[in-house]
């Protein structure tokens, strides 16, 4: 059943992507974010839902979407951006602002580390304090004196984060494992420098969305590390 599926889904996707073709472009950076997103933060909690009603159909789905993004990159972004053309919302949805603010309220399993140790516990919650408070920048963006105090408050979530990171080290097994989680936090230690520049320009041009574009791209840095943590785990 779920092979058919994937079939089934593959060919809507060459569908989707024709109507779509001519559509504005994005950049290379931007259209992989976006992709990686799609699944956990929009699709995901739909399926989690569901999961509740009909345990098997949910994973079924899950797993036929998965396989399709796997092999398709990019399959669940662009059934989205399908339904919103067909439903003539593609031109009033914007895709960065809409994925931060449904971070918010993602807690998905798949970057949830399910250890009864302490040190997991913490990293847990600071990972998704982070995401929370950097999905509340749509609506805070426009009162300064509140959105400053948020930006307070991201620079801490940040840095109890990577604390957390550093707690959860002596758990990990082999030099090499150990290499590849340094390397995914000095990523997102790159991307956090990245958002404290892009706010320093949003102050000068007003320019939120490109403020919106550099949360998600944190977000995306801050689940790539619970998901190597989880792997390694």
């Amino acid at each position: 059943m779920s092979h058919v599926m994937s079939r089934l889904m593959a060919r809507l996707f060459l569908r989707i992507r024709g109507q779509l073709y001519k559509e504005a472009r994005m950049t290379m950076g931007e259209e992989s974010l976006f992709s990686s997103m799609a699944l956990p933060v929009v699709i995901g909690p739909i399926l989690e839902k569901l999961e509740a009603k009909d345990m098997a159909a949910s994973q079924t789905l899950r797993a036929a979407l998965t396989k399709v993004e796997n092999q398709h990159p990019g399959f669940c972004i662009e059934l989205i951006r399908g339904v919103l053309h067909k439903a003539e919302l593609g031109n009033h949805i914007d895709l960065s602002e809409t994925l931060l603010r449904l971070e918010g309220t993602n807690d998905t399993e798949e970057f949830r580390i399910v250890r009864p140790e302490e040190p997991f516990r913490h990293l847990n919650h600071r990972a998704l304090a982070l995401k929370k408070i950097l999905s509340r920048i749509p609506l805070e963006i426009y009162d300064r004196k509140k959105f400053l105090e948020t930006i307070k408050d991201i620079a801490s979530a940040i840095k109890n984060l990577l604390d957390a990171v550093n707690n959860v080290f002596r758990f990990i097994q082999g030099q090499s494992n150990k290499q590849n989680l340094e390397q995914k936090k000095r990523e997102f230690v790159r991307y956090s420098k990245k958002f404290s520049n892009t706010l320093k320009e949003f102050f000068k041009d007003n320019q939120k969305q490109e403020v919106f574009l550099s949360a998600n791209f944190l977000i995306n840095q801050t689940n790539i590390i619970m998901k190597t943590i989880k792997e390694l785990c």
